[in-house]
């Protein structure tokens, strides 16, 4: 995000709900010369703002502080097409089986793209019982490691994190497990059907 609220989303969403800049204004206690002034980029609104202005044009805080407007037109999810997240700063593992706009220490995130796994990243699952055992021959330093491994069925997503100088491997229930995904922190996600 390069500005802090673009008065070109506030315009844009609140035309296609056919309210005026004084309907805005009125809505948000301001004058509709402010509302002009965001909407022309002489301006912007006050932080206190952000909230109601993103609950009049029906829409998330995140959706307007990015300028994206999400509209979710996968309203029967398939867990099979979930996407994960991963925070550059913190490492946090974040999921979403629909179209998101997600944010961790104050970065947007990208869904990560998983590629068929590499010699180097490859992994062997047995069973044992009812559980798939699965392990990566990956490094495990501060430098270079497995951060989580996941199994993903129709139904749900099971995630084991990872850490550095442990071991890379993780066990799962075989219940309906159709694909595995794990994540490099140097190369990236990768994933493999079962």
């Amino acid at each position: 995000m390069n500005q802090y609220v673009t008065g070109a989303i506030i315009k844009k969403l609140r035309e296609e709900r056919k309210i005026t800049q004084l309907e805005l204004a009125e809505a948000l206690n301001v004058s509709d010369k402010a509302v002009s002034k965001w909407e022309t980029g002489r301006g912007y609104p006050d932080i206190t703002l952000i909230e109601p202005i993103a609950k009049t044009l029906g829409i998330s805080v995140m959706e307007l502080l990015s300028g994206d407007n999400i509209i979710n037109s996968n309203r029967s999810f398939n867990m099979l097409r979930v996407k994960f997240y991963v925070c550059p700063i913190c490492g946090n593992i974040i999921t979403a089986t629909g179209e998101s706009v997600i944010s961790c220490c104050g970065v947007t995130l990208p869904p990560l793209e998983a590629e068929i796994p590499d010699d180097r990243h490859s992994i062997k699952r047995e069973k044992a019982e009812d559980e798939y055992y699965v392990t990566l021959e990956h490094e495990m330093t501060k430098e270079h490691y497995i951060s989580f491994i996941a199994a993903i069925s129709d139904n749900g997503v099971q995630i084991v994190k990872l850490y550095p100088e442990s071991n890379a491997e993780a066990r799962f229930k075989i219940n309906r497990t159709k694909v595995f995904c794990y994540y490099c922190n140097r190369h990236g996600l990768f994933r493999m059907t079962r």
